[in-house]
Parts: structure tokens; sequence; C-alpha cells
């Protein structure tokens, strides 16, 4: 089968080796470019400070490698300090950055779902009224490169430990921008309409895709969605057949398979 990988670029080499591996025909096109921020005194501030947090939340794997990344000299992750992940993509890079297991919550394999609904139910009982976390995420820039970090849909954990009066603090540690296109990528695109898999993970992928080829018809295209609520932004885009997966490797191939 024809599978649309819109995974950021590095994001996406595993996913096209393991589909390769299991006879999918995989054409990169990623809908989601990361960019490093610019700033980096506020990741500095944060890992200075980090010892008085309860947690921290990494929304997905770039937020892990991007923190790392900024880490100053002489700073290191405090002995006792907990780092959440939504989903085992986001945990194995936390252990790729050398936190140990014991310090990683995320939702157990076995779970209905890889997201923050299930990563909740796995710490809430962690915090108390009065502490601290701190959610590491991505930012969007608009047209006039204004940070949009705080309305893009991935505030539901930080409402819940809001709730629970506990103090959530945001750090943009990268930029989600619009990608930047070949010709050759437009036009496999197009051809994506009438033909294959598109594989989505997220739904700022398909709101890009919209903005990348406006007026075209998804009503003969194909996807499949890493959770409901990318699969509903896939239907309200138009596609014709919509069908969702966990986000394993093995569950997407094996719902892959099921689409053929």
């Amino acid at each position: 089968m024809r599978v649309f990988l819109t995974r950021p670029q590095d994001e996406a080499a595993a996913w096209a080796q393991h589909l390769s591996s299991r006879q999918h025909e995989v054409i990169g096109l990623p809908l989601i470019a990361i960019a490093s921020i610019t700033d980096l005194a506020p990741v500095r501030l944060a890992w200075a400070h980090l010892a008085n947090l309860r947690a921290v939340m990494f929304v997905s794997a770039n937020a892990v490698r991007h923190f790392f990344a900024c880490k100053p000299s002489g700073d290191s992750w405090p002995r006792q300090l907990r780092a959440w992940a939504p989903g085992s993509g986001t945990g194995a890079a936390l252990c790729e950055a050398g936190l140990p297991d014991a310090l990683i919550d995320a939702p157990p394999e076995h779970a209905h779902r890889m997201d923050s609904e299930a990563l909740w139910e796995r710490v809430a009982g962690q915090v108390c009224a009065g502490e601290c976390v701190l959610i590491v995420r991505g930012s969007d820039a608009d047209a006039s490169g204004a940070d949009n970090s705080q309305g893009n849909g991935r505030d539901w954990l930080g409402q819940q430990l809001t709730r629970a009066a506990v103090l959530v603090t945001y750090l943009a540690v990268y930029e989600r921008r619009l990608p930047d296109w070949t010709p050759e990528q437009m036009r496999a695109a197009a051809q994506g309409a009438h033909e294959g898999v598109w594989l989505f993970s997220s739904s700022q992928a398909i709101g890009n895709l919209l903005a990348l080829l406006p007026g075209q018809s998804w009503a003969q295209a194909r996807a499949l969605a890493t959770h409901p609520r990318i699969a509903q932004a896939a239907r309200d885009a138009g596609f014709g057949v919509v069908c969702e997966s966990r986000a394993s490797r093995a569950d997407v191939c094996a719902a892959l398979e099921s689409m053929q």
C-alpha cells in the first residue's frame, strides 16, 4: 500500500523504515516543520529551577530533544523529579536523554490510548495543591510571528492540574511551522487525494495540509489517525474514509493491513 507519512522530518525516518519493511511504499510528506527557538534564556532559566518542581510534562519527543539540547553546562536533572510522557515515543526520547525509567511516568503499553488523558490517570495521585508542574511544548507562529502556544488545543492536562490547585507553567522549546514543500511533494499530495492512505498523528498536520492545498477535495482520500480527535479532524477536512489506530508502529501496521 502507498502510505503518505506526515510526521515531522526528524521523526519520519524510523517510521519510514518500519513501514517499508512491511512492504508499504512510503511517501514522505512532513506536514509540520520543526524549528529551534532563538531565545534560549527561558529554557536555561527553567533548567536552573527544576528542583522547585513536582514534575515536568513533555508533550512530545521533540519537546524532550529540544529541552535537553539546551541544557546549560553544569546543570543536571534533579534526582527525584518526575518526567511525564503522554506516549511511548516521548518516553523513549526521555530514556535516550539519560533519564532512568524509574523517573518516567507514561501510559502503560496496554493502554487503550496514548494521550494526555491516559497519562493523567497515571499521575493524578502524584500532585498536591500548591505544587508546581512545568509543561514543555512547542509553539505555533502565525504570519506575524506571534507565539500561539497557549491556544493550540494541547492544554487539557494543564487544565486538570489547575483544577487540582497545582501551579502550571508552560515553556516553548521549539516552533511548529507550515512546511515548505517541493513541487514534487505538492504533486504527490495531490495524487494522495485519490490513492493510498494518509497517516496522521496530529490534527495540526491536517490543518496544514488544507492550507497547502486549498480547494482540494479529499472525498476520495483515505486516512488513518492515531487518536479519535485526529480522526475527527480528518472527517471534518472531508476525507472519505477515516480509520483509527493506537499510536504504536505495530498497531498502525495492523490497521493499514486491515484497510487493504
